[in-house]
């Protein structure tokens, strides 16, 4: 009876770990699957794939939520000597919540990310599935060092500017949820930006545009450069749009570069093929 019992149980646990290896398998096939689902089997998946995914944004955001003070603190390190003040009832709170949430976000949303790949890869060729994968995981990548760009370079250099200027006529003392905001949208912005040569990586390999073409338009990349830096920066200051504009057009000639490489590269596959 007592091995009954456990064979029963242990079926019960092999049956529920191949049902969720399904769902959250530890790699990426590039074989085609030619099994077809029905609308019922697809609903299902998307309800289980869903489910993950609120689960562990729900616990970011709850664990984000009992360390948001360190995470606050870190979010005030690039504004050195600057005191902040609640300057109305709630304030500090409601903004610990916001900070709280877009980090738990942040946690996150490479898990997310993941499970939409694993959802939409089955209809994919495998050729598709070659690009996209490397396109994803390289925007994730070029994200996070937008972010630690702007973290560790942008923002410190458009917050100097700003105690320096008149810090002799006037004392800075600052709203941590304008605060919050301005560094939320500098942080986003950056990252934005940095998503430039996965773009033209895209529009390569769809041969919409060439390397060549993209090289010889950039006097009109220049001045697209000046005007999104002054868009994309929430601060006025010169310096950090001249530093955003230079970012930008570091990434666009990057971006270039790696589009020529991949038509070389295609190039000499199509004569060794032949």
């Amino acid at each position: 009876m007592l091995n009954f019992l456990l064979n029963s149980k242990k079926n019960m646990l092999t049956q529920n770990f191949e049902a969720n290896k399904k769902l959250i398998p530890y790699s990426i096939s590039f074989e085609q699957n030619e099994a077809e689902m029905s609308l019922t089997e697809h609903l299902e998946e998307v309800r289980q794939r869903l489910f993950w995914s609120l689960s562990l944004l729900v616990t970011a955001i709850i664990s984000c939520i009992f360390t948001v003070k360190n995470i606050v603190k870190l979010l005030q390190e690039p504004a050195t000597g600057i005191k902040f003040l609640q300057l109305a009832p709630g304030e500090y709170f409601f903004a610990s919540l916001k900070v709280a949430v877009y980090t738990g976000f942040f946690i996150s949303s490479p898990f997310i990310i993941y499970q939409i790949i694993l959802f939409i890869l089955p209809g994919m060729t495998r050729g598709e599935r070659k690009t996209i994968l490397p396109v994803v995981i390289g925007s994730v990548i070029l994200f996070v060092f937008g972010l630690s760009c702007g973290y560790f370079f942008l923002a410190p250099a458009a917050l100097n500017f700003f105690i320096n200027y008149g810090s002799d006529v006037v004392e800075p003392f600052w709203s941590f949820e304008q605060y919050f905001e301005f560094i939320l949208v500098l942080l986003f912005s950056t990252g934005l930006a940095f998503q430039l040569p996965v773009i033209q990586v895209v529009l390569g390999s769809l041969k919409i545009f060439s390397s060549r073409l993209m090289f010889s338009v950039w006097r009109y990349v220049t001045l697209g450069s000046t005007i999104i830096g002054a868009i994309l920066t929430p601060s006025v200051d010169p310096v950090t749009q001249i530093f955003m504009s230079s970012i930008i057009m570091i990434l666009y000639f990057g971006g270039a570069s790696i589009v020529y490489l991949i038509e070389r590269s295609q190039e000499n596959n199509n004569y060794v093929d032949i």
